[in-house]
């Protein structure tokens, strides 16, 4: 293992066109993912509410949103940093970038090409309509390329490895059980189960609370790269760092022990797999975080860079993101507060380092001066509408409802107020981030 730093090393040669193929992927995600995000966030606020009121409309966009800006972004900026330690056959990374590319454009038509149907089940909402389960089966075959090329990659290559290298291969194989998860569930579904929302929700539960594991590892490894770039000095050995990795992998390997001991359907099963995320999540974020926020409190104040802004949020809302999860009682908006924390600890982290990847992937560096503000504006924006959530949430506001089906009275009014104001801060912060992004890509 090399011992001096925690940063990865940008290859020039056709993995770094791979890597760059892989981020038009993901911001091209976060474009189209966002315009939703617009309406969406308006069918929920009061005063708009009842200017939209297509309740449809507010279902099948939030289908499509939350799988491009979860999904895709998520597993497409996984594929940026997982090109950046493959160093064989690139022909099969180019074969999983396509049919990624091919299937998201897939499912970001399929709203348009008749009547969605959408379910509103957990972590991968779908459209009843054959052409988005075909557009979503030819992206889950380039992830699983992905995963599988790039973790034979690293098995096969004979180069000395860095410490968030070893963070990226664990992330590899807790995003490998995921796929075994996915199949084992698939295969576990009684045959009399109807299709419907119980049976994706059965489909999806096991491998999408292991992939949660896959986002925490990379954003590991980030909060590391970003601490290095933005000038923090860290008091932690890579020694230190190899075993918090292995700690946060290693509640995923009890997912076969699930599968084995409970039937898919048991109540059992769906319990597992909540307790192995609500207790294994953090095993090795908690200790990070600490470790790197003291070594920031440490040092004098320096200039926030986005980097640094980024490295904070994502440390703060990861944090938060936890406390909300401990405090989820029932089926209300409590739920969507805890994972909005949590995927924008991810979200802010994987922004965070594109400013600093553009550059060494051949692009203009980004120094407007929005640059500096966007990731505070972008969590002002966030802050106001995870707390908004979890304020409503402990008035009995129901998830996955829209406009006059809420039933918003009183002080309900008021939270869910701030959850759209913030919601429509978060949104010019994305779009501000997009702008810089874009700008900095024209050659």
């Amino acid at each position: 293992m090399k011992i001096n730093t925690f940063t990865l090393n940008i290859p020039q040669n056709s993995f770094r066109r791979l890597a760059i193929g892989w981020l038009l992927l993901a911001v091209s995600s976060l474009i189209i993912g966002g315009l939703l995000t617009i309406l969406i966030v308006l069918s929920r606020t009061p005063v708009f509410q009842d200017i939209i009121p297509w309740l449809d409309f507010f279902h099948t966009a939030l289908v499509v949103h939350v799988d491009l800006t979860v999904l895709v972004w998520f597993l497409a900026f996984a594929g940026v940093l997982w090109s950046l330690i493959t160093s064989r056959c690139i022909i099969c990374g180019w074969i999983a970038l396509a049919l990624a590319v091919t299937g998201t454009l897939i499912i970001s038509l399929s709203p348009f090409l008749g009547d969605g149907n959408p379910l509103m089940n957990n972590y991968i909402p779908v459209l009843q309509m054959p052409i988005f389960f075909i557009g979503l089966g030819i992206f889950a075959i380039g992830f699983s390329i992905l995963v599988t090329h790039s973790l034979l990659s690293y098995l096969l290559s004979t180069n000395t490895k860095s410490a968030l290298e070893f963070g990226l291969f664990t992330a590899l194989i807790t995003a490998f059980i995921a796929i075994i998860a996915f199949i084992w569930s698939y295969l576990g579904i009684p045959e009399n189960t109807e299709v419907g929302q119980y049976y994706y929700e059965l489909l999806f539960w096991g491998g999408g609370h292991v992939l949660q594991f896959t986002h925490t590892q990379i954003m590991l490894v980030l909060w590391l790269w970003l601490a290095i770039v933005s000038g923090v000095k860290l008091s932690i050995t890579p020694r230190l760092v190899i075993i918090l990795f292995v700690l946060g992998m290693a509640p995923t390997l009890l997912t076969p022990l699930i599968y084995l001991t409970h039937n898919v359907n048991s109540p059992e099963s769906l319990i597992a797999f909540t307790d192995l995320m609500k207790y294994g999540g953090g095993l090795a974020a908690l200790p990070l975080g600490l470790i790197i926020t003291i070594s920031i409190l440490k040092q004098p104040l320096a200039a926030l860079t986005p980097e640094r802004s980024a490295l904070m949020l994502s440390i703060f809302f990861f944090a938060v993101g936890g406390i909300i999860g401990f405090l989820i009682h029932g089926s209300n908006v409590t739920i969507p507060a805890h994972y909005h924390a949590s995927l924008f600890a991810i979200t802010i982290s994987f922004m965070g380092i594109t400013y600093h990847l553009l550059p060494k992937l051949g692009f203009k560096a980004i120094t407007s001066k929005w640059a500096k503000w966007q990731p505070t504006i972008y969590g002002t924006g966030q802050l106001m509408h995870v707390l908004g959530l979890a304020w409503s949430g402990g008035y009995g506001v129901q998830r996955k409802t829209a406009g006059a089906e809420q039933g918003l009275e009183g002080m309900q009014q008021v939270a869910m107020g701030i959850m759209g104001l913030g919601g429509m801060i978060a949104i010019i912060g994305g779009i501000i981030f997009l702008v810089l992004v874009l700008k900095a890509m024209q050659r």
